[in-house]
């Protein structure tokens, strides 16, 4: 038998928070900014602290060190460069020291186990050290670290204690930095997806779709401030520590629970915790057939909201209930589509569509089945060939949500994209969009769509306004890049071109295949008479979207004269077609 050679070793495992919604929302352009994340920042950090990268996969890698000094600085080292880049794009890294088996160039054993279940445990852009690393730097470091407590890992056959690394004198942070978010000055919910215990991953979305049903329910009320779905299930599949959530996310309360549906009963447990404190609020198990689901979401809303305000009053609660279909069907079609809709790409639009035309043909006064298909033909429309037939669907649907939906925020926001982008009647646009804001206050995306049909109406101000209020109620949004756009635009207008480029930056790194973004930075940067910076955003704006021109661009959108005009000139200067 072969001689097996041991060893302790300094195990560092990360990955990237959130990577199959971002390979399924722009698969090309993530793994372009992997590449990129990777060789100027990731690869030259590790070999400045002596690591050896053991192995990579599609969202992450293995590095063993002989220092545990060396792989936690190593990685406080590649956090603090991916915190200044700002976008969507964030790594877990989990630390452990351990005994590990080596075999020909890969490493195995308890030891990395431990280190991989640590990442699992961590934050996005944040960093975790197990017990027995936490030991071999504490007092040789100037970071700072919050004991976590024992907690049970996967696979793991005992408690491990986890730390978690802070640079010294750590302030409070802020949205810009680190992600850490002040509170509102009302009561604020951020809504964890409920973990799907059915046993049956095609399941999964329905417990999504219960989420987002709750989410939408607790947005009606005036008094709460209650953080979007988009940023929420950005801690979806993993253990999550409920103090930094409510830090990152900047509330006082989290609601999680969990679901099982079997054949025609749903079983859901649910907890509400004050972020700070850890302290249960309420908790409670529902247990009943399929077709109480509206009514078994609204019971779980109430109870939130009297846990959290015990006055609020029956009035209130009244009106927050909004109709909901009679077909469940339709209903269940409708919860299958919600994640493709919500993609805002071609192929995800494609395959939505289909199951959208089925909720109809069993729904045909279904708001919200109209508005995410007046969203898909946009979507296609723009970004898809511009066909006629796509450009009148999405306006007729839309329309029809706007008739059907007077109480159905998110039926209304994606109704009023489409009317805003296809129609291009952005008064009525703004109109549908303030609606849904007078129903729902926390509507991240009316805000963040909102600014960037602002954005291309010319309302500079407004539009820079709107954006920064969509990012606040959804920071960790994928769709954080139409607020950014938004702002650019306002930054364009008034002649901040340094503030619209780095607006432009941060869309980029929140989308990196997005072709806009990269014309956005391209006409910022020609406005600044940086030239060769602006001619290489230019020609990947050409590489993204081969039959660019920037007359049709402005003319597809409906641009208005007093941006289209020192657009188009700032995108000729950059090398742009017209």
């Amino acid at each position: 038998m072969a001689r097996v050679e041991r060893r302790l070793a300094a195990v560092l495992a990360a990955d990237v928070a959130g990577y199959s919604r971002l390979m399924g929302a722009d698969e090309v352009g993530t793994l372009e900014a992997l590449k990129v994340i990777r060789r100027e920042i990731v690869d030259p950090a590790i070999a400045e602290h002596k690591g050896r990268i053991v192995k990579t996969t599609g969202d992450g890698l293995l590095v063993e060190f002989a220092s545990a000094v060396d792989a936690v600085t190593c990685a406080m080292a590649v956090q603090e460069k991916m915190a200044g880049r700002e976008g969507q794009i964030a790594f877990r890294i989990g630390i452990n020291i351990g005994d590990i088996i080596s075999d020909e160039n890969d490493i195995f054993g308890d030891g990395v186990n431990v280190a991989a279940r640590v990442e699992n445990e961590c934050a996005p852009g944040g960093v975790c050290l197990s017990g027995s690393a936490f030991e071999q730097v504490r007092g040789k470091t100037t970071f700072e670290f919050d004991d976590l407590g024992e907690r049970s890992l996967k696979n793991i056959d005992r408690a491990v204690r986890l730390y978690e690394v802070k640079p010294a004198n750590a302030k409070p942070a802020t949205a810009e930095s680190n992600r850490l978010l002040s509170l509102p000055d009302k009561p604020s919910i951020a809504v964890l997806p409920f973990q799907n215990m059915s046993g049956d991953p095609e399941q999964e979305y329905f417990a999504d779709g219960m989420v987002e049903d709750i989410i939408t329910a607790l947005s009606r009320f005036k008094w709460l401030f209650v953080i979007a779905r988009n940023s929420t299930f950005t801690y979806k599949g993993r253990s999550v520590d409920i103090r930094q959530v409510g830090r990152e996310l900047g509330v006082r309360y989290v609601l999680e629970g969990s679901v099982r549906r079997v054949a025609d009963r749903v079983r859901i447990t649910a907890q509400l915790i004050d972020a700070e404190t850890r302290a249960h609020i309420w908790a409670d198990r529902y247990d009943r057939a399929v077709d109480d689901i509206f009514a078994l979401q609204d019971e779980i809303t109430v109870s939130t909201v009297a846990a959290i305000e015990p006055s609020v009053r029956q009035a209130e609660i009244e009106r927050a209930k909004r109709k909901r279909p009679d077909n469940l069907d339709a209903y269940d079609l409708v919860l299958r589509a919600t994640p493709l809709v919500d993609t805002g790409m071609p192929e995800g639009a494609s395959q939505a569509v289909p199951l959208l035309e089925r909720a109809l043909l069993l729904e045909p006064n279904y708001a919200l089945a109209h508005g995410q298909t007046a969203f898909c033909n946009e979507i296609l429309y723009l970004r898809a060939g511009r066909r006629e037939g796509n450009r009148t669907a999405a306006i007729r649907h839309a329309h029809t949500a706007v008739a059907l939906g007077p109480d159905d925020a998110p039926a209304l926001v994606y109704a009023a994209i489409a009317i805003g982008l296809v129609e291009h009647d952005r008064v009525l646009a703004l109109e549908t969009f303030e609606a849904a804001l007078a129903i729902s206050p926390s509507a991240a995306w009316a805000y963040s769509w909102g600014a960037l049909i602002l954005g291309w109406g010319g309302e500079a101000e407004r539009a820079i306004e709107w954006g920064e209020r969509g990012i606040r109620l959804s920071p960790f949004d994928p769709w954080i890049t139409a607020a950014l756009h938004g702002i650019c635009m306002g930054h364009f207008l008034r002649g901040r071109y340094e503030d619209a480029a780095a607006a432009a930056q941060r869309a980029i790194r929140s989308k990196p295949g997005f072709s806009v973004s990269h014309m956005f930075l391209a006409a910022s940067l020609a406005k600044l008479g940086r030239m060769e910076d602006a001619n290489a955003a230019a020609e990947r704006v050409m590489q993204l979207q081969p039959n660019f021109s920037s007359n049709g661009q402005c003319s597809a959108i409906g641009c208005v004269p007093l941006l289209a005009t020192p657009l188009i000139e700032a995108m000729r200067a950059s090398g742009l077609p017209e």
